[in-house]
């Protein structure tokens, strides 16, 4: 196997993991305040990321310069996290999946003021339909509810929530100073579970841990470790064997995961004209994994 395909596999490895906090996550958002959720997941993947650290590069004592950098970070996916869970109290799994979509878009304009990347005209083209397809699916192929802009609650504050995660992505460029992304990684999780304990400190002082349903503790086993620690390093694997570009472009095959993690599950799959909506998304994906001509 080329390392070309390696990396392809990984990343489809990736976006089926990460559409699984979608699906699980809509059945245990409201069993359980999104602030103490989210700070007990940090936590475990920051055991889990510490050790891989350990096992590899150490902690150099460079990566303690400007702790502050590693707050920013942590502050930006806390946040993202945090009204992610808030979202999916009310928005459809596959709907915020769509929702998700927007992040490429938001962080290429972001990528633009923050380090001046430039986007060709090509991934321009897949970014504009790919949103296209989003909003497709966030407005349910129905042309009142988009020329009403009827948004649901949930899509509005899970959006918020996307804005925070395209700031964050070329956040981590532009505040990285030489650090192994594993060592990075480690401090962004750090310093995000502490500002998620501070925050939602009531919250989790209040929630009767031992008390929970089974849902809740396989949602936050499977987020901590499965999407958060097992993607981060499929994540690094395929960036060392793709193109930014077409590791970027996976993230449109995030709602078609859903559909079949939902099919799973048993919760059904959305009305056929939605469907529509998520074949965009999968043609922005293949317009971004094509070679520049």
């Amino acid at each position: 196997m080329t390392p070309g395909l390696q990396g392809h596999l990984a990343m489809l490895t990736f976006s089926a993991l990460v559409a699984g906090s979608f699906s699980l996550g809509s059945m245990a958002a409201n069993e359980i305040s999104p602030a103490a959720l989210n700070a007990a997941r940090f936590a475990i993947a920051a055991v889990v990321i510490g050790i891989a650290m350990m096992a590899t590069t150490g902690l150099p004592r460079s990566a303690l310069r400007a702790p502050w950098r590693y707050a920013v970070l942590g502050g930006l996916f806390g946040i993202y996290f945090v009204l992610m869970f808030e979202g999916l109290k009310t928005a459809k799994p596959v709907s915020a999946a769509a929702v998700f979509t927007l992040i490429p878009l938001m962080s290429a304009v972001f990528g633009w003021m923050l380090l001046r990347q430039i986007t060709t005209p090509r991934m321009a083209t897949a970014l504009a339909i790919g949103a296209l397809g989003a909003m497709w699916v966030i407005f349910r192929a129905d042309f009142s509810v988009l020329l009403g802009f009827e948004v649901g609650r949930g899509e509005a504050v899970y959006f918020l929530g996307c804005v925070s995660h395209a700031l964050y992505t070329p956040m981590v460029r532009k505040l990285n100073r030489g650090e192994p992304a594993v060592v990075f990684t480690f401090g962004m999780l750090v310093a995000g579970g502490a500002l998620l304990t501070l925050y939602g400190w009531s919250d989790i002082r209040a929630t009767d841990w031992a008390a929970l349903p089974g849902i809740v503790w396989i949602t936050l086993l499977y987020v901590a470790i499965f999407a958060s620690a097992a993607t981060f390093v499929l994540l690094q694997f395929a960036t060392l064997r793709l193109p930014s570009a077409k590791v970027m472009a996976y993230s449109y095959l995030t709602p078609s995961w859903v559909i079949l993690w939902e099919l799973a599950l048993g919760n059904g799959a959305p009305r056929g004209l939605v469907l529509g909506g998520v074949g965009l998304t999968v043609i922005a994906l293949l317009l971004l994994l094509k070679d520049e001509g």
